[in-house]
């Protein structure tokens, strides 16, 4: 646990740089043990370890957040919004959230995965069957009734304008 005497005295503003330093260093420890698995054992093994991983992980976030504002089971497409704005990687990538009738649409414009491989002078990571499993997890958590379709992710890019996009349509 925090030591919430040291949070107490933060300001806002604080908080919200601390917010964003841990989340920054969460998505640096996700980068570094997958690229150790990667140098080590190739590609497809760190690929695999990386779907296991996000498989219980995003579960996980989701139903904290799903907690933390006080969503129902059902949540719908509302909830999946305010749950999807509040991700970990909200704070460090440039993400949209759009609502049209059942369906939200997330786009990560820009991403800091991908940006550091490249200016590390790596391959960009092949991320759509690890965002599947992750994206797809997250929606069902917040409500199982989503279905989750990529629009554009590495290695399938169809929209430039972006990092990745995916869909979610609640089927009632």
């Amino acid at each position: 646990m925090y030591n919430y005497d040291v949070l107490s005295k933060l300001s806002k503003e604080e908080l919200i740089e601390l917010i964003d330093i841990h989340s920054k260093n969460f998505l640096a420890l996700d980068g570094v043990w997958f690229q150790s698995v990667e140098r080590t054992c190739g590609m497809d093994d760190a690929m695999f370890h990386d779907a296991e991983a996000w498989k219980r992980y995003t579960v996980t976030e989701a139903r904290r957040l799903k907690k933390f504002l006080g969503l129902l089971e059902f949540a719908g497409v509302e909830g999946l919004k305010k749950a999807l704005l509040l991700r970990f990687n909200a704070s460090v990538n440039e993400n949209i959230v759009e609502v049209d009738g059942n369906t939200v649409t997330c786009t990560v414009k820009t991403c800091r995965v991908q940006s550091a491989r490249k200016e590390k002078g790596m391959p960009f990571h092949p991320c759509k069957s690890v965002g599947f499993v992750e994206y797809e997890g997250f929606a069902k958590t917040i409500d199982p009734r989503f279905t989750c379709e990529c629009i554009s992710c590495f290695p399938d890019v169809t929209d430039d304008t972006c990092s990745c996009k995916w869909r979610f349509v609640l089927e009632e």
